[in-house]
């Protein structure tokens, strides 16, 4: 009898300041919510831009295939992250920005190969070069931020994963969001600098936000 006394005891004691948790939205509305605020900031962005020489651009097949590869790639690398999350859920998840990969990187390389710029485009020096790199670069850096936010209170069982297809979301989001402001057609080297970038992103974020969101390095070492 004491025995079960200290128990109820310390049932009673850990139950004294619970507090009720508030559910987390769906990895697909979390996704949405994200690509949305992305494509609001796009919208704002793209006040700025010359619309009339985009909308050239985008007169030509790959150039507006590789912008809907890149935009599909954001949103469904992010659904992935949001996915991978929650507990249980499967590793799989990581697969479903492949094909929209695939379509970003197959158009855009399908440009390279074209003989001819896009109408009204010229070919890209290294000035530009350097600012297509900083622009992702800039911006990958926020979106990550954003949606680590947004993924501060799961607790992914493989947070280097979570954490990487977060960043090819971030990445994607910014490749996208530079499309207005790209003066001119895709070129090898073009590709070049996006591939190395999207990677390095990855990588980062897959080593810097797996530790963002390693719930044990959060709780801290036992008692």
């Amino acid at each position: 009898m004491p025995e079960a006394t200290r128990h109820d005891r310390l049932v009673d004691a850990l139950a004294l300041h619970l507090t009720a948790v508030r559910p987390l939205p769906s990895p697909w509305l979390r996704a949405v919510a994200w690509s949305a605020g992305v494509i609001a900031l796009g919208a704002a962005l793209s006040l700025g831009a010359d619309l009339g020489a985009l909308r050239l651009r985008m007169g030509v097949a790959d150039l507006w295939l590789s912008l809907a590869g890149s935009a599909l790639t954001m949103v469904t690398a992010a659904a992935a992250a949001f996915q991978t999350s929650v507990p249980g859920r499967s590793a799989r998840w990581a697969a479903l920005p492949l094909l929209p990969v695939a379509l970003w990187l197959g158009a855009s390389g399908f440009g390279c190969l074209r003989g001819f710029a896009a109408p009204g485009t010229d070919m890209p020096d290294a000035r530009e070069m350097t600012g297509c790199l900083a622009f992702i670069l800039g911006f990958s850096l926020p979106l990550s931020l954003a949606l680590f936010w947004m993924l501060r209170r799961a607790c992914p069982l493989r947070p280097n994963l979570t954490a990487a297809l977060g960043g090819l979301a971030a990445a994607a989001g910014a490749a996208t969001l530079l499309v207005p402001f790209h003066p001119h057609d895709a070129t090898a080297s073009d590709l070049a600098v996006h591939v190395v970038v999207a990677a390095l992103v990855i990588g980062l974020n897959g080593l810097l936000g797996g530790r963002l969101l390693d719930g044990s390095s959060r709780r801290g070492p036992p008692a």
